[in-house]
């Protein structure tokens, strides 16, 4: 279970996040939006431990770790991922080698043995298969060259390859045609368990389609201001946000 309170982050000396208190509990997906600006991707970087941002008050706990004072390693090691809205591309870093030494440097700070090279293979080769990822792109460097679709179903794959208990999808919509949007969704959602929660950004309503939330907040400078079920992204898909800013001014 991640559960924030009351926190308050700034980022270059400006405060952006103005008090959030969320609980997302083991299986549940929860939906954020909001405008641009309104905080979103901050909130997700807080969470992650990018450190341009600072958190001024407040707490983060994950199944009761702190998550504040843990560094951006034992985050992830914690099992927390987070699929970035724009990749990027690390050339002369091959795909193989980027995630066995992601896999085994988890591996490692769980206390279990590093993969075989067999082993390892294998686990590629299924979680490969799940998340529908062509051999050619995992036998390249990592994201080099991949179009804005490819690079998104990569993120899925890591994602799989590690099997985070807490994932974050900052906008993973943005920029990709119908088709691909839906192998993204449906790769996201062959990898889930039971016990994977997830926050996930973004504007529209049509990733939701795909990813069904259990709850929807809508975040507005700073704050989280309206909080509902999948019908909520469904007015705001209609009427946008200025109905929910006339709610908070009268």
């Amino acid at each position: 279970m991640l559960e924030i309170k009351n926190l308050h982050a700034t980022v270059g000396g400006k405060e952006i996040l103005r008090g959030i208190n969320l609980t997302i509990r083991d299986g549940e997906i929860h939906a954020v939006m909001g405008t641009n600006g309104a905080g979103k991707s901050t909130l997700c970087n807080v969470i992650v431990g990018h450190p341009a941002y600072t958190v001024t008050e407040g707490s983060i706990t994950l199944d009761g770790q702190d998550l504040l004072a843990m560094s951006i390693e034992e985050r992830a090691h914690a099992g927390v991922f987070m699929s970035f809205q724009h990749p990027i591309e690390i050339p002369g870093v091959s795909m193989v080698n980027f995630m066995r030494t992601a896999v085994n440097a988890r591996r490692q700070a769980l206390g279990l043995e590093p993969l075989k090279s067999t082993d390892f293979l294998k686990l590629m080769r299924e979680k490969r298969a799940l998340v529908d990822i062509d051999n050619r792109l995992v036998n390249r460097s990592v994201n080099e060259g991949f179009s804005g679709g490819e690079k998104k179903r990569n993120e899925i794959f890591q994602m799989a390859m590690l099997d985070p208990s807490f994932c974050i999808l900052d906008e993973t919509d943005s920029g990709l045609d119908v088709d691909a949007l839906r192998v993204v969704a449906e790769g996201f959602n062959k990898i889930r368990t039971e016990q994977t929660s997830a926050i996930v950004i973004t504007h529209y309503q049509r990733l939701l389609d795909y990813i069904k939330p259990d709850v929807v907040h809508v975040l507005l400078n700073g704050q989280l201001v309206k909080t509902g079920g999948p019908e909520l992204a469904q007015q705001i898909e209609k009427q946008g946000f200025d109905w929910i800013k006339e709610e908070l001014n009268a």
